[in-house]
Formats: structure tokens, sequence, C-alpha cells
């Protein structure tokens, strides 16, 4: 079993350096109005990523730091989760550090890795649990008193809670799109109606790709054909002469006079051959370029009526780029995206269909298991309220009888709710029960919400009570309790410490009380108190035996530690706190 040993408190509160030694069993942590008993639940939670508030640190000093060591078996979820996140057990101890600075930063260590505050958080749901006032608060809120009924349920609960959560995930999924679909209907129609209309434009001129960009090559080639074919016609003329002036010297008979002037001679010089050649390759070039030139001319279109044609076309393919894109590659890639975008909204009203074939079956399905969830719950809610009424009565309230209302509320219309016992109701995330804890804490007595018919201290004794069927049914290794004996006293105060005893038997019990009643069954008190200057320091914390516990449980009762009534009282209390072991 896992065990909280020690704790060591430094710059905390009132708390300046302070170790907290624990033990297994029962520990009672006492100590006047004000000493800081309370920083120990603070203590805790903080090494249990609780949250870090810097008003905590101690005025003066630069961070609050609070030390844990907690064994921890082999094997444990606790020890596995925590070598998960790269921890190293300490001859089978857990070292866990939490560090708060006056700025607010939040340091926390475990096993000597630095880890995330949430992994702290996620070891103590396996080692400890922390009640307090303010946990008594929440006991009062119907959606906390559901979630207690469901943990003690465990999976009986927990297995249709978990099919239901993902069917009313999807469920609300499938709505959400399907009010999309239905309320923008006719946006999207409006969209579709552009589309369609788009197209059909560019269906109508049909163009290609790369279109633009010849006919623009087309139009200004043919705008100019009458000076590119008299300029093509006098390079001609220039390589290889003019049929009708004879007398005039072109490119042609000049570079072959060259080449025919080195033909006698090359033989006499590789060099001057060399040249003669290249000569060769010239005039072989100017009769290519010369025939291509007069092939040009010869075939260029001056014809005004294809000029005509080709700006028209230009004109038509200019009036698309204008409206869906730069250049015709454009046009292009709208008219597939807007073409697969029309296909889906065109499909909408299909849909729609399946999606309301969907959510009718999803509504069904949710019918289903919500009745599986209440039922599961009913029957949990009657085990579970007869096990804390048979705790009540061994905490001085032997005639309390505690009860669940499990109900439900009619949903407005049936389209809006899911079918529980045959009636259409409202449903939630986690079903569609109203679960509220109710006490009659005497014969007569009606049930009431606990929140209206309980008192402090018999809040405290439900408290007290659903704690230990907890620890039955889902059982932690370590119970820390705030002062929830508050508003108990007398013979009750008794059975709340001899109840807390018989739990301690099972798991660790740390309780933070002023009820000499509950401490006198501790295994171990520990006395919180301050210096003379206002602080606890490491002499501030220490475990009372004997005759020191005698005085501070005669404190405790009179406010007195040598009052001789008190005294006897304290002893009386002792001897039959041991007597009951």
């Amino acid at each position: 079993m896992s065990v909280l040993e020690e704790m060591r408190i430094r710059s905390l509160g009132v708390i300046d350096d302070a170790v907290v030694e624990l033990s297994p069993g029962f520990t009672a942590v006492t100590g006047e109005t004000g000493a800081g008993k309370t920083m120990v639940v603070t203590s805790l939670g903080l090494l249990l990523g609780g949250r870090a508030d810097p008003a905590l640190v101690r005025v003066g000093a630069k961070a609050a730091v609070v030390e844990g060591r907690i064994t921890v078996s082999a094997g444990d979820t606790a020890a596995v989760r925590a070598e998960e996140a790269g921890a190293e057990l300490d001859d089978g101890a857990l070292l866990i550090s939490r560090t708060v600075s006056a700025e607010g930063r939040s340091r926390a260590h475990l096993g000597g890795r630095s880890v995330p505050v949430g992994v702290l958080a996620e070891l103590a749901d396996e080692l400890v649990a922390v009640h307090g006032q303010t946990d008594q608060q929440g006991l009062l809120k119907p959606a906390r008193q559901r979630q207690a009924l469901d943990r003690y349920a465990g999976d009986g609960v927990a297995v249709p809670h978990a099919k239901y959560a993902a069917a009313y995930r999807r469920l609300r999924a499938v709505v959400t799109e399907l009010d999309e679909l239905t309320t923008r209907a006719r946006e999207r129609a409006q969209e579709a109606d552009l589309l369609r209309f788009g197209l059909g434009e560019i269906a109508g001129v049909e163009p290609l790709p790369g279109e633009d960009v010849d006919l623009a090559a087309e139009a200004e080639r043919l705008g100019h054909a009458e000076a590119l074919a008299s300029a093509a016609s006098l390079a001609h003329a220039a390589l290889a002469g003019n049929p009708e002036d004879q007398e005039a010297v072109d490119a042609t008979t000049v570079v072959a006079a060259a080449g025919r002037s080195l033909d006698t001679v090359r033989a006499h010089d590789p060099a001057l051959a060399a040249l003669a050649d290249r000569i060769g390759e010239i005039s072989i070039l100017l009769a290519d370029v010369a025939g291509e030139l007069a092939g040009y001319a010869d075939q260029l279109d001056a014809d005004p009526l294809r000029l005509a044609a080709v700006e028209e076309r230009r004109a038509a393919l200019t009036a698309l780029t204008r409206k869906y894109g730069e250049d015709i590659a454009a046009v292009l890639a709208w008219a597939e995206d807007g073409a697969a975008r029309l296909t889906e909204l065109e499909g909408d009203d299909d849909r729609i269909g399946e999606l309301t074939a969907e959510r009718d079956a999803l509504r069904a399905e949710l019918s289903d298991l919500g009745q599986a969830l209440t039922d599961a719950r009913t029957a949990a809610a009657a085990l579970f309220a007869e096990a804390v009424t048979e705790e009540l009565a061994s905490l001085a309230m032997p005639h309390a009888r505690v009860s669940f209302d499990i109900r439900q509320t009619d949903a407005a219309d049936e389209a809006s709710g899911i079918e529980i016992d045959g009636r259409s109701v409202v449903y939630g995330p986690s079903g569609a029960d109203e679960v509220e804890l109710l006490l009659a804490p005497h014969p007569g007595a009606q049930p009431r919400p606990i929140a209206k018919g309980a008192s402090g201290g018999e809040l405290s004794r439900v408290m007290l009570a659903v704690e230990v069927v907890f620890a039955g049914s889902d059982p932690v290794p370590t119970y820390l309790f705030d002062e929830v004996d508050a508003g108990v006293g007398g013979k009750a105060a008794v059975e709340v410490g001899r109840r807390l005893a018989k739990l301690a038997r099972s798991a660790q019990v740390v309780v933070v009380t002023h009820l000499p009643q509950v401490a006198a069954f501790a295994d171990r008190q520990l006395l919180v108190e301050k210096t003379v200057d206002g602080s606890v320091t490491s002499s501030g914390v220490k475990v009372l035996e004997g005759e020191e516990r005698v005085r501070e449980l005669s404190r405790m009762l009179a406010g007195q530690e040598d009052s001789e009534t008190a005294r006897a009282h304290a002893e009386e209390l002792l001897a039959a706190a041991r007597a009951d072991e």
C-alpha cells in the first residue's frame, strides 16, 4: 500500500521551514486556530498538482517549496505512470517537489525529473483523496451528486456512459451540420446559381489551355504582316541576290568567291584549310537562312478577315479573364473548382436526407443508452443509499435515512428530447438524469435535499459516510480530511473519530481537526504551533506522545492544558479510544 511518509514545507504561509512526519494508520493534526494546520492540506494539494497561488509565498521569501516522500509498490498504477514520466524511485519511494515563486511561476519535479504539473494531478487520482469544507459545499450541487453516484456505480454506469457520450458527441456534430445546411439553404442556392452562370459562360467560349498566349502572338504577326513581308524580302535579296538587279552584290556570292580563292591553296597549309572549311559552313548556313526567308515571305498571311477573327476571339477570352482569372489557365482552374463545388451544393438535398436519417437513428440510440444509464444509476443508487445509511448509523445518526431522487425533465416537444420510460425528456452529455441526494434525519421526516435538510454537523457526517463507502468500492491509499468534523460535537464527534479509525485500518488517514474526541482516536497526533514571531519552524510541528498528548487534548477540551478536569477527560478519551481498537 502507498503511504505518504513525510512532507517538508518551506516559506509557505505562516510556515517558515517545517517537516511533517506521517505514518500509516490514523494521523491527527491539531493546533491553535491560525497556527498553520490548513497549510498541511495546502502543501499536499500543491504536491498533487493543485493551483499555485503566489499569495501563499511567505512574505520576504522568493519562493515556497513543498517536498514529499511517498512509498509506492512496484507495479502500482502510480509507480508505472511516474516511471513513464521519467521518474526514478528512491528505494521504493517516490520523491515529489513543487516550487511556487513569488512572481507566480510554478515548477514540479517527480523522482528527480522535471515534469508538467498535470502529471502530478494524474498521480493524485491514484494516491490521495482530499476532502475539506469546499468539498462539502460541492456535494450540495446535484451535478456533483450525480458524479458521486456514477463513481460508486463503477463499470455499471461507466460502460453505458462511454457509449452514450460517444453517440451524444456524434449527434451534436450531425445536428450542427444539418442546421448549417438548412439555415444557409438560400445562401447556398444563390452560390449555386452564380456558379452555374459562370460555368455556362466559360463553356460557351470553350477556351483552350494557352490559347490566349497563342492568339496574342498571331494578332501581333497579322497586324504587321506588310512590314514583316518587306523585311523578309530585303533580307532574302541581301543574302541570295535579286534576280531583277544583276549588278547587286549579295552575301552568298561574296562568300562563295572567298571560298573559291582558298580552295586553290588549302593543300599547302592545314590552318588555311580549316578556315576554308569554316567558309564552306557559312555558305551552307546562308543558303538555309535565305531559303527560310523566302518561305516565310510566301506563307505570311496578311488577310484582314483573319485578323478580325483573332481579335474577336481575344475579346471573348478577355471577358472571361476579367471575371474568373488573370489568364486562361486561371479561368480553367476556376471552372474545375467551381464544378466540384456545384456538385457539392447540388448534393445538399441528398446530404440533408442522410443527416436527418442519421440524426433520428442517433436519437433512438441515445434513448436506449440513456435508459440503460437511468436503470444502472437507479440500481446503484439503492445500494449507495443503503451503504451510506448504514455508515450514518455508526456516526451517531442511527435514525437517518439517505436516498436518491433520480428524475428527468420533460422536453418541450418530442423532437427535442430522447425517450426515457416512455417520456420525451431533456438530455445532455451525461444522460437525461437529474440526481439529488436526499436526507431524512429522523423517523417521520420527509426526505429533503441535503442542501436544505442537513445541518452543518449532519452534512459533515454525510460527507464522511459517503467517503467511507467510496473507500470500500474505489479505494485510494491515503485520505486527507480538513475539518470535515466541523459542526460536530459530543457523542457524534466520538463516533466520527471511531469511524475514521476504522477507515484507517485499510488506508492511511490524515485529519486536520479541532475536536479532541476525533484526535483521541488517532494512532499519531501532530501539533502545529507558532513561535513568538508568528512563524512555524522545524520545531513547530512535532509528534505528541504521553504527557504532551494529554496536555494538547486538555487544551482542545477546555482551552487550558493544566485543568485537572480537562486532563481527566482527555485521559478518559484516550483510554476509550484504545479500548475500541
